[in-house]
């Protein structure tokens, strides 16, 4: 037994990410004790088009940026996930 839980999160999608999901929020569920890639990940595979932004977004757990690293994430039930995509203009 190894301790980990699931945890449903709140996933809020900004700007190009809620153009590419369609969606401004979802709850989904994953493992408490993640990483923030393996989180990245679970995101794609629900929605494939949210690749286009991979090696720019961060994500920011409980309002702290995270970048997409190996680095774990402890997500605890009803956790607010948010994906920010990089800002357009220059």
């Amino acid at each position: 037994m190894n301790g980990f839980v699931d945890a449903q999160v709140s996933v809020l999608y900004f700007a190009k990410s809620a153009e590419l999901t369609g969606l401004k929020s979802e709850l989904i569920t994953v493992s408490s004790n993640v990483t923030s890639v393996q989180l990245w990940q679970h995101l794609e595979e629900k929605h494939p088009r949210l690749a286009v932004l991979r090696d720019q977004v961060v994500l920011a757990v409980r309002q702290e940026y995270v970048p997409l690293s190996e680095q774990p994430l402890t997500l605890r039930e009803g956790d607010e996930v948010a994906v920010i995509p990089p800002l357009s203009g220059g």
